[in-house]
């Protein structure tokens, strides 16, 4: 029995470490396909471009795998990015003198205080995940409104330091994927070898028998939207950074893109499953696709469709994929 339960572990995770093969074996086709259109793709300026675009992409997606993996879901980071990015950028173009650091701390603890709201309307509140972040990705949007007065912040309303987060080097490498890079350790060590990154793969198994087994479910739960709303703080002040701009409806709708990414990824919609360098793989594959699609001269029109279509493939490959793994598993249980 222990010889074939041993089989069925390992045939599950060759398939997982094909999946995830494939998904980099299809972003080389693609490069080299994108490549032979149009020679200026895959030069260096082109490829920093990319990695630069895919940072915040990326951050987020890392938070948004630990949620999804307990079964749940976050809408409002895009609207938490919107309002820990406007406060930020507010406090710099008041205080010009601001240090960049500080204005980083104070747009993580803007989307600290969004997760914690969150993790406490779920974990203690029992509100479902989707209701929560629903309504709140509405009432964040609508107070990045009421604390700007529906103006925005300009590029010359920003000191230097400021915009030099996002366009400053750290060794040679642009600070936005510096700072990207930071977080795929840290978070790579925390999923892979921590105990409460194995909690939190427990209890998106099976939340029952987590808590059978003593986990504290609540805890885990606040604790990944806690992690969620830092990460998208953190990712507001880059975002503002980046495009020297804060406005009300900064990235609006962008929780989708960080969410197709996670599933490109790997990460199961039903909880319990996905990888950091999945969710990493997913979102390079989607900015390459936001990169490449106007390159080849494909119409805005064509690509979103396009996009939609990989993502829909994604999907319906990771049902499989799972269902497949399930099947192996049972067979090798004795009954």
């Amino acid at each position: 029995m222990t010889r074939k339960v041993k089989s069925g572990i390992l045939n599950g995770k060759s398939i997982t470490e094909f999946r995830e093969l494939g998904l980099l074996i299809f972003i080389i086709i693609l490069s080299v396909s994108v490549q032979l259109r149009n020679p200026e793709f895959l030069t260096l300026e082109n490829i920093n471009d990319m990695l630069t675009n895919t940072a915040i992409l990326s951050i987020l997606s890392v938070g948004m795998m630990m949620i999804i993996i307990t079964r749940g879901i976050d809408l409002s980071i895009g609207s938490s990015l919107a309002l820990a990015g406007m406060i930020s950028a507010l406090a710099v173009s008041k205080y010009q003198n601001l240090s960049p650091f500080v204005a980083i701390l104070i747009g993580v603890a803007v989307g600290l205080a969004c997760g914690v709201i969150n993790g406490l309307l779920i974990s203690k509140g029992g509100v479902f995940p989707i209701i929560t972040t629903l309504g709140m990705m509405n009432a964040y949007r609508g107070l990045t409104y009421i604390i700007s007065g529906g103006r925005w912040v300009s590029a010359h309303q920003m000191p230097a330091s400021f915009k030099a987060i996002a366009t400053g080097k750290i060794l040679g490498i642009n600070n936005l994927v510096f700072i990207a890079v930071i977080v795929y350790v840290v978070f790579y060590y925390f999923i892979n070898y921590t105990r409460t990154g194995r909690k939190i793969y427990a209890v998106g198994s099976n939340p029952e028998s987590a808590k059978v087994s003593g986990i504290n479910n609540e805890r885990i739960l606040f604790m990944v939207y806690t992690i969620m709303g830092a990460l998208a703080g953190l990712a507001g002040v880059m975002w503002v950074s980046k495009f020297a701009s804060a406005q009300g409806d900064t990235a609006s709708g962008y929780e989708m893109n960080v969410i197709a990414a996670c599933v490109l990824g790997g990460v199961s919609i039903d909880g319990g499953s996905g990888k950091v360098s999945g969710v990493v793989l997913g979102s390079l594959l989607f900015g390459m696709l936001e990169n490449a699609l106007p390159m080849i001269n494909v119409s805005p029109f064509w690509q979103k469709a396009l996009q939609g279509v990989i993502i829909l493939v994604a999907v319906i490959v990771n049902v499989l994929v799972k269902r497949s793994v399930d099947r192996k598993n049972l067979m090798g249980r004795k009954i």
